[in-house]
């Protein structure tokens, strides 16, 4: 893909208006009204935070968070946020399939969600400003002139609250200043990536104050699609292309544009109102995938009206095309002997088009769709700070947001098992107030509010599932959710050294799913099928039923969901000294329940109960050796109940298992134990070392009562038992009238599972009925992504006067082969696809201050 010249010229138009904005400077803007002003950061990089409603250095937060800093994830050349979790203690946060469309895979310690669905609410709460953001999709959040970003773990059932019982991920931006100051910056690299960000903070009046700012984000696409026909010359492949050329596109290439305006208005001595709106918009190529099983006859049940098969694909002879090994370009299920010139490890054979044969039951055909994944995204956000008197505070939040997106997905080879074409939009409204106050000569600190959040989701999608015989349109499915809370903070310090927390919030969840399903022309489905009424036909997706009868009578049903809650947090933290506090808490946290949003049959219209989590923690924060020496530390003890994961497995009335199946389960509770370590060392001035460790030991205790595959020695997705990262940096003073600083950093997560049924290494024959023959007589099943380790390395000039700076960074430095996420449904659907990450790249970038 060629990134399109509008983006690219309208964004770094934008850009460069802003590097010639008036650099006028001004006074210092006051703290912000109603916050406690923040310390002083020291040499050792303290932030301050607010996970706690208030303003406090990041080591007298008694909670396991991870900040970072604008500039310190300048210094790592991170872009977006899954990037953090490479450095944060049992977090994993991995972009989404292509399947899935745009949005983020989000879990910590064990907790968390891959499906995007309206259905399934997010067990990482994220939040922007402290605007909770209700889905997956569209939270692959870019670090786009951001003041610091607030990762914690652990239920957060009384301060970030809904939904947040694994922990939350908090981005708060640059408040305008009014000082005249911004930036520009350009980014070249491989895959003719061109990046380009920037900032201009403005005074309007003495009180009024304006930041604007833009990125814009461009790659090419690393994954060749290819045409098999034209790459293997006397296959049975027909071809797809239009031209002599075997390359139909890539996949994985990025278009991104995104932009902000903040203003801050200071109209009172007590009053602070911030005011931001922002906008994003992506037209990026369909998600990065490649084949790694394949295993299907390719043909559709029973006989066609004269007899013969009914092919998924016809080759050039006419019969059907198998789809097998030859297809897997690249590793232990791969027979394909791939063209010369390319790297087998990013070949897809995908053509993005359904050629199966037309016929009265498969009346539907042909299906071609655009490999893409769009998104737009805006919001406007209001906040209101006022100092009521000295001890007493009022903040209000109100916030709307809106996103469209749409992707579609293909398997990797040139017949398809299964494609689709889905849009979501959500529209949401969302109001916080809290009281902030000081009692009993400061000594007690509190707050109280209340949160409400309305949000309206629509599901859509063209649903093309050859190995299930249907062919339909989903939706628009509303899906119209609401939220309501009060909850209560107070921390009270007997003595100077101790500080005790208690906290409680109580929160009522409503939900309704609507389900709407048509065929692909929009007409009604017809049902039931004539094989429940008799006809002698190969099945209900056999010839002589109608078109997606398997579906009827799901149209038109509705399905409520309603639930209350109450969470709390009590907490202890003593100061030993000013070098050592100690912790601990027990606190509680929720995720809401809901209705199966994908049912095949109308007897999968399943709810699925809410999940809770009870949790123990303890731990020191410190700073040793004249501060040289920051070392952090956690355990946590999580008895985790009626967790909710999406299997495969769905159980009919009869008993047996429903295919086909996405259903999200209650699977059973578990007790979740781990340790945490974080660590900076400073040992000079100009030499830093930064690294972090964790542990976690899931264990179900026990399961589910329906039979969804889920076995007690099995783990939750994206939950590596292990995983480290560490980090060093060196400055050399004066050269070339700056400072030279090298950074290098490496990261490891050991194994992890992509579904709720670990699959180490099933073996598939290739031999039974309906299987895809080939080559090899057996494959290789998993749904597991090895450990892996990468590095990352940048070096950085910085002039000490004019405010240039130039980097070279190189990522994945060994050009390690790994997938950050996979879809693994072989059983049924009969492959497996990857999302290989991106190999090794390099880039420069320019940047000038003013």
């Amino acid at each position: 893909m060629r990134i399109k010249a509008d983006f690219r010229g309208a964004s770094l138009i934008a850009l460069a208006c802003l590097s010639f904005a008036p650099a006028a400077r001004a006074q210092q803007a006051p703290a912000p009204a109603g916050q406690p002003a923040a310390e002083t950061p020291a040499a050792t990089g303290d932030i301050v935070v607010t996970a706690q409603f208030r303003s406090q250095r990041l080591q007298d937060t008694p909670l396991s968070i991870t900040a970072l800093s604008g500039d310190a994830m300048e210094a790592k050349g991170q872009t977006n946020i899954s990037e953090v979790a490479a450095q944060t203690p049992n977090v994993t946060l991995a972009p989404q399939n292509g399947y899935l469309g745009p949005g983020i895979i989000a879990f910590i310690r064990g907790v968390g969600q891959s499906d995007p669905n309206f259905a399934l609410e997010p067990g990482v709460g994220m939040y922007i400003d402290d605007v909770y953001l209700p889905t997956l999709t569209g939270s692959l959040l870019d670090l786009m002139d951001l003041d610091r970003v607030e990762i914690l773990r652990g239920p957060q059932g009384t301060l970030a609250g809904r939904n947040s019982l694994g922990g939350s991920i908090k981005l708060y931006s640059v408040k305008p200043q009014g000082d005249g100051s911004g930036a520009l910056e350009a980014t070249y690299g491989s895959y003719n990536r061109i990046d380009a960000r920037g900032h201009i903070d403005l005074k309007l009046a003495d009180n009024l104050f304006l930041r604007v700012s833009a990125a814009t984000k461009n790659r090419d696409g690393y994954v060749k699609r290819l045409d098999y026909a034209q790459t293997h010359p006397g296959s049975n492949v027909p071809t797809q292309a239009s031209d002599a050329k075997p390359e139909l596109g890539t996949l994985g290439g990025q278009s991104f544009v995104a932009t902000k305006a903040a203003l801050r208005w200071l109209p009172t001595s007590n009053v602070e109102i911030n005011v931001s709106g922002d906008f994003t918009r992506q037209r990026d190529e369909a998600g990065a995938s490649v084949l790694l099983f394949a295993n299907k006859a390719g043909v559709f049940t029973g006989p066609s009206a004269t007899g013969g098969p009914r092919p998924w694909l016809a080759g050039v002879n006419g019969s059907p095309v198998a789809l097998n090994c030859a297809f897997v370009a690249f590793g232990a299920n791969s027979c394909d002997t791939p063209p010369a010139g390319y790297d087998r490890r990013f070949i897809n054979y995908g053509t993005y088009a359904d050629n199966a044969t037309r016929d009265g039951q498969m009346a539907y055909k042909p299906l071609s769709l655009t490999p893409h994944s769009n998104l737009d995204n805006y919001g406007f956000a209001g906040t209101i700070d006022w100092t009521i008197s000295d001890g007493l505070a009022l903040k209000s939040i109100t916030a709307y947001r809106h996103y469209e997106a749409d992707w579609s997905f293909a398997e990797g080879a040139p017949l398809q098992s299964s494609m689709y074409e889905q849009q979501q939009s959500n529209t949401q409204w969302s109001q916080e107030l809290r009281l902030t106050g000081k009692a009993l000569g400061n000594r007690l600190d509190y707050t109280v509010g209340g949160f409400y959040f309305d949000t309206k989701g629509k599901f859509t999608g063209r649903i093309d599932l050859n190995y299930a015989g249907i062919d339909f349109l989903h939706g628009p499915d509303p899906t119209p959710a609401t939220n309501k809370a009060l909850f209560a903070n107070a921390s009270f310090k007997p003595v100077d050294a101790l500080t005790l927390t208690g906290g409680i919030r109580s929160s009522w969840d409503t939900k309704d799913y609507g389900y709407v399903r048509h065929n692909p022309d929009g007409t009604a489905i017809q049902g039931p099928c004539q094989f429940f009424l008799g006809a002698a036909t190969a099945g209900p997706t056999g010839v002589g039923n109608s078109p997606n009868c398997l579906l009827f009578g799901l149209n038109g049903l509705q399905a409520h969901f309603k639930s209350q809650r109450t969470d709390w947090r009590v907490a202890a933290d003593y100061r030993v000294s000013p070098e050592l506090m100690l912790y601990a808490q027990v606190s509680t946290g929720y995720r809401a329940g809901g209705i199966n949003p994908r049912p095949f049959y109308p007897s999968q219209v399943r709810p699925f109960s809410p999940e809770t989590i009870t949790a123990y923690e303890a731990g020191f924060k410190s700073d040793l050796f004249g501060r040289m020496l920051r070392f952090n530390a956690s355990a946590f003890y999580n008895d985790y109940k009626n967790i909710i994961l999406t299997v495969f497995n769905c159980p009919t009335a009869a008993g047996t298992e429903g295919t086909p199946c996405l259903q999200p389960t209650n699977v059973g509770s578990a007790h979740v134990k781990g340790v945490e370590v974080e660590t900076l060392l400073r040992p000079t001035s100009n030499l830093s070392f930064d690294g972090s460790v964790s542990y976690l030991d899931f264990k179900y205790t026990s399961l589910g009562s329906a039979n969804t595959g889920v076995r007690l020695d099995m783990v939750p997705p994206f939950t590596p038992k292990w995983k480290w990262n560490a980090g060093a940096q060196y400055e050399v003073p004066d050269v070339l009238g700056g400072a030279l600083s090298f950074r290098v950093d490496g990261s490891y997560q050991s194994h992890i599972y992509v579904d709720a049924v670990n699959t180490d290494a099933a073996i598939v024959s290739t031999t039974t009925a309906g299987a895809g023959g080939g080559p090899l007589p057996t494959l290789i099943a998993t749904s597991r992504i090895d450990g892996y380790f990468l590095a990352n390395a940048r070096v950085t000039w910085r002039s000490a006067s004019d405010g240039w700076s130039a980097a070279f960074e190189v990522r994945n430095l060994t050009d390690k082969y790994y997938f950050t996420s996979m879809n693994t449904n072989f059983s049924s659907v009969g492959v497996i696809s990857g999302a290989p990450g991106l190999p090794r790249t390099w880039a420069i970038t320019i940047k000038k201050e003013f």
